[in-house]
Protein backbone atom coordinates (compact mmCIF):
# COMPACT_ATOMS: atom_id res chain seq x y z
CA UNK A 1 0.00 0.00 0.00
CA UNK A 2 1.02 3.30 -0.33
CA UNK A 3 2.17 5.43 2.33
CA UNK A 4 -0.41 8.01 2.02
CA UNK A 5 -3.52 5.32 1.39
CA UNK A 6 -2.12 4.39 5.20
CA UNK A 7 -1.88 7.94 6.41
CA UNK A 8 -5.48 8.74 4.95
CA UNK A 9 -6.72 5.04 7.09
CA UNK A 10 -4.93 6.56 10.23
CA UNK A 11 -6.65 9.98 9.68
CA UNK A 12 -10.09 8.76 9.17
CA UNK A 13 -9.46 6.06 12.09
CA UNK A 14 -8.69 9.04 14.30
CA UNK A 15 -11.27 11.61 13.25
CA UNK A 16 -13.34 8.31 13.75
CA UNK A 17 -12.35 7.89 17.00
CA UNK A 18 -12.36 11.02 18.37
CA UNK A 19 -15.85 11.54 16.78
CA UNK A 20 -17.18 8.93 18.88
CA UNK A 21 -15.21 10.11 21.99
CA UNK A 22 -16.87 13.29 21.83
CA UNK A 23 -20.60 11.74 21.19
CA UNK A 24 -20.19 9.54 24.17
CA UNK A 25 -18.90 11.97 26.86
CA UNK A 26 -21.14 14.89 25.59
CA UNK A 27 -23.99 12.25 26.17
CA UNK A 28 -22.31 11.20 29.50
CA UNK A 29 -22.58 15.60 30.64
CA UNK A 30 -26.41 15.67 29.26
CA UNK A 31 -27.35 12.23 31.61
CA UNK A 32 -25.50 13.80 34.55
CA UNK A 33 -27.05 17.07 34.20
CA UNK A 34 -30.45 15.85 33.29
CA UNK A 35 -30.09 13.72 36.76
CA UNK A 36 -29.05 16.82 38.80
CA UNK A 37 -32.37 18.71 37.59
CA UNK A 38 -34.81 15.49 38.56
CA UNK A 39 -32.97 15.99 42.10
CA UNK A 40 -33.53 19.81 42.39
CA UNK A 41 -36.97 19.03 40.66
CA UNK A 42 -37.98 16.41 43.39
CA UNK A 43 -36.61 18.66 46.30
CA UNK A 44 -39.16 21.72 44.77
CA UNK A 45 -42.30 18.95 44.77
CA UNK A 46 -41.52 17.98 48.17
CA UNK A 47 -41.24 22.01 49.18
CA UNK A 48 -44.13 22.16 47.32
CA UNK A 49 -46.19 19.08 49.10
CA UNK A 50 -45.02 20.41 52.55
CA UNK A 51 -46.66 24.42 51.68
CA UNK A 52 -49.67 22.28 50.72
CA UNK A 53 -49.86 20.61 54.06
CA UNK A 54 -48.64 23.84 55.92
CA UNK A 55 -51.64 25.71 54.28
CA UNK A 56 -54.41 23.00 54.73
CA UNK A 57 -53.09 23.01 58.61
CA UNK A 58 -53.60 26.92 58.28
CA UNK A 59 -57.22 26.70 57.35
CA UNK A 60 -58.17 24.39 60.13
CA UNK A 61 -56.38 26.41 62.83
CA UNK A 62 -57.76 29.44 61.40
CA UNK A 63 -61.37 27.57 61.00
CA UNK A 64 -61.17 26.38 64.70
CA UNK A 65 -59.67 29.82 65.92
CA UNK A 66 -63.30 31.23 64.53
CA UNK A 67 -65.38 28.94 66.27
CA UNK A 68 -63.82 29.71 69.41
CA UNK A 69 -64.18 33.22 68.75
CA UNK A 70 -67.59 32.76 67.90
CA UNK A 71 -68.46 30.73 71.32
CA UNK A 72 -66.48 33.58 73.36
CA UNK A 73 -69.20 36.19 71.83
CA UNK A 74 -72.06 34.19 72.36
CA UNK A 75 -70.77 33.82 76.22
CA UNK A 76 -70.03 37.57 76.83
CA UNK A 77 -73.19 37.74 75.39
CA UNK A 78 -74.79 35.75 77.22
CA UNK A 79 -73.58 37.10 80.88
CA UNK A 80 -74.23 40.96 79.80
Amino acid sequence: MNSEIISALIALLGTLGGSFGGIIISSKLSNYRIEQLEKKVEKHNNLIERVYRLEQHDAVFDEELKTADHRISELETAFK
